[in-house]
């Protein structure tokens, strides 16, 4: 008993002694890093990252970042360094002073010396507290006259579509400065399919070929995805965007019916746009020989407005009809 009596001091005053030391050092370390925050300095640049986009081989092209001071002190930019060789600074002679507050123009050039993409960085030193501050740039190299390949529109939005069913859109594929061939296609998403392209196919300079992407969600919500076209053209693959909401499927749809016109008809096609004055995108799968539809592709709380045409036996399709109206309750 009397050791254990004799321990227990010792020990309280070791662990008093141990426990009070980092509370002395929090104070300091404190007491040291109060000023900085009155003084720290921030070089700040905007863009941070710039792309050049296509430039052919042999020109050059010019961008300017700015750059800006935050601190409430002298910022001093000491060197400049740069990395890929395809990208330079302009009139940037170091070092340079940049007051409290104010900001300077920072000169990048971009001058492919070859074909395809590149990439770079631009670093400043300076006595700023986030030193060195880094700059990314890209740009794509490309020769004079190389044949380029373009998708019009750049992104396909099919908007809401009931799930297990589809919708499509057409796009268009064009060649410029010199004929495009088309090698492969591929969609990025199951959802979204490729139609009516069968490859290999040459585009010639100066015309354009139709291509369909057909939608099918899979499950209620938000989907995306991309078409990706490979081609000799300088700026391969071409990618178009395609975004597409799939909806549950509900309880309601549209019944349609119209006079025929002039008695030719062997059948009718029957469209469906969002805005009264489209555009329509044609909605039955073969023609309809009957003057009746019925659309179960509905959405709850959706607005629709319908058109029909006739097609003879020469597959000749006459004007729009009139257009209805038909608004889905909801739900």
């Amino acid at each position: 008993m009397h050791l254990r009596v004799c321990l227990a001091p010792e020990r309280f005053l070791k662990i008093r002694y141990m426990r009070s030391f980092p509370l002395v050092v929090v104070a300091v370390l404190l007491c040291c890093l109060a000023p900085a925050a009155t003084w720290a300095q921030q070089l700040q640049c905007n863009p941070c990252r710039y792309a050049f986009g296509k430039v052919q081989i042999g020109s050059s092209i010019s961008y300017s970042v700015q750059l800006s001071n935050t601190g409430n002190r002298m910022l001093r930019i000491a060197s400049k360094s740069e990395l890929g060789s395809a990208f330079s600074f302009g009139n940037f002679p170091v070092p340079v002073k940049i007051q409290p507050g104010a900001s300077i123009q920072l000169p990048v050039i971009f001058t492919p010396t070859a074909m395809g993409h590149t990439d770079g960085t631009l670093t400043l030193k300076s006595n700023a507290l986030n030193s060195p501050l880094n700059i990314h740039v890209q740009g794509t190299g490309m020769y004079p006259n190389s044949p380029q390949l373009g998708v019009t529109p750049a992104t396909l939005n099919f908007g809401n579509v009931t799930v297990g069913s589809s919708a499509s859109l057409q796009a268009t594929l064009s060649a410029s400065n010199a004929a495009v061939t088309i090698s492969s296609d591929q969609s990025t998403s199951s959802e979204f399919a490729i139609l009516g392209l069968n490859l290999p196919v040459t585009v010639p300079a100066g015309q354009s070929i139709p291509i369909t992407i057909q939608f099918t969600p899979n499950a209620s919500g938000a989907a995306s995805g991309k078409a990706g076209f490979v081609s000799n053209a300088a700026n391969s693959p071409t990618v178009e965007q395609l975004t597409g909401t799939g909806v549950a499927q509900g309880s309601h749809n549209v019944g349609l019916s119209w006079n025929p016109g002039d008695g030719n008809a062997v059948g009718y096609n029957v469209y469906r746009g969002t805005a009264s004055g489209g555009p329509y995108q044609e909605i039955n799968t073969a023609l309809d020989a009957s003057t009746n539809y019925t659309d179960s592709t509905v959405v709850s709380g959706s607005t629709y407005y319908y058109a029909t045409t006739e097609v003879n036996a020469q597959g000749q399709e006459s004007a729009y009809s009139n257009v209805v109206k038909a608004v889905i309750p909801s739900p």
